[in-house]
């Protein structure tokens, strides 16, 4: 995984969705390593998550902190909270498939005019720089959830055309589901292992790995080396779900249960079209945006020693190159949920 480097002219940061998983750890991440950062802005519409977020990193144990309640729908409220602000990651979204399909303009509200309201409040107050988190669901959606994802990303990428006059840059990560994160396979895995069997939805299953702290590094990295316009999407491992049953529970019983809807057997995050337009780099790859960008292709692929991919690759966690084998995920998941 990508190492980030010192940051360079941050100083304050706002973080929507600051009370989510990634939210947490980027907090704590920048708490940690980074105390040239002078001010740190929790931003979510989560008043008990952010109570019980403040009990871990106070104000008064970390002077530079400040929680904002408040929703990416409600663009006023962003522009307050946005003053003074040079740096913004945005990683609030309604992120449950189902939920999704059920309600679909909530999720539009939030996901789509949402990232809109961040784009136009970040231009208005003068931030320099913005990183949007994507998901593997924006390729190629088969939900409304990947869909709204899609539609924020090419918000965020064509933001960079009509800035005008203004010094900032937008570009987006992209990158699976955490490993230990809300609603993901494996803290399900250990909480219905007690049941005595483990359901699975599909027995060729896969996905991408990315932990928690490797996916703040990716996100540190972007904010590094951002041009503006690019959909960065890291170089990972992938498991197969037996194996993750495997090691967590060996020997359980796995009952296929099937696919559930909007669910796909790989994770995918560059399509084969979308592999006509992307750069690979040693460790991680760039898919540039629709138009030509507000920078030359030529000089970004000399820079950063990258060639445009071949004619016919795709990136899904079924054809990937490298997997972990049991021992290796029994080892992350132990570490990751202190087992």
């Amino acid at each position: 995984m990508l190492k980030s480097k010192p940051m360079k002219n941050i100083h304050a940061i706002l973080v929507t969705g600051g009370t989510g998983s990634f939210g947490k750890k980027f907090v704590e991440t920048i708490l940690k390593k980074y105390p040239e950062v002078k001010r740190i802005v929790v931003f979510s519409r989560d008043e008990l998550k952010q109570f019980e977020m403040s009990q871990i990193f106070s104000d008064k144990e970390y002077p530079q902190i400040r929680y904002f309640i408040g929703d990416v729908r409600d663009k006023q409220r962003l522009l307050h909270a946005l003053e003074g602000i040079d740096t913004v990651i945005h990683a609030a979204a309604l992120k449950q498939v189902p939920a999704a399909e059920y309600n679909p303009f909530e999720a539009i509200k939030t996901n789509i005019l949402g990232a809109q309201n961040v784009i136009e409040a970040c231009i208005e107050q003068g931030v320099k720089k913005v990183i949007a988190l994507s998901t593997d669901k924006a390729a190629a959606p088969i939900n409304l959830y990947g869909a709204t994802k899609l539609c924020s990303d090419k918000l965020f990428t064509a933001a960079n055309f009509y800035r005008g006059n203004h010094d900032i840059k937008f570009s987006v990560v992209r990158y699976g589901n955490v490993m230990g994160s809300r609603g993901s396979v494996i803290p399900f895995f250990i909480q219905h292992k007690q049941k005595g069997y483990l359901p699975i939805t599909h027995k060729d299953m896969t996905r991408f790995s990315i932990t928690l702290e490797e996916g703040v590094s990716f996100v540190l990295f972007a904010l590094e080396n951002m041009w503006g316009g690019e959909v960065f999407v890291p170089k990972i491992p992938s498991y197969k779900i037996l194996d993750v049953a495997e090691a967590i529970a060996p020997g359980i019983e796995k009952r296929i249960i099937g696919i559930r809807p909007g669910e796909k057997i790989h994770e995918e995050m560059i399509t084969e079209t979308d592999a006509l337009n992307t750069l690979e780099f040693e460790k991680h790859f760039v898919i540039l945006p629709s138009f030509q960008p507000p920078w030359n292709i030529e000089e970004y692929k000399n820079y950063f020693k990258g060639e445009f991919c071949k004619y016919g690759f795709r990136y899904n966690s079924g054809e990937n190159t490298e997997w972990l084998s049991v021992d290796e995920l029994r080892s992350l998941i132990q570490k990751e949920f202190h087992l």
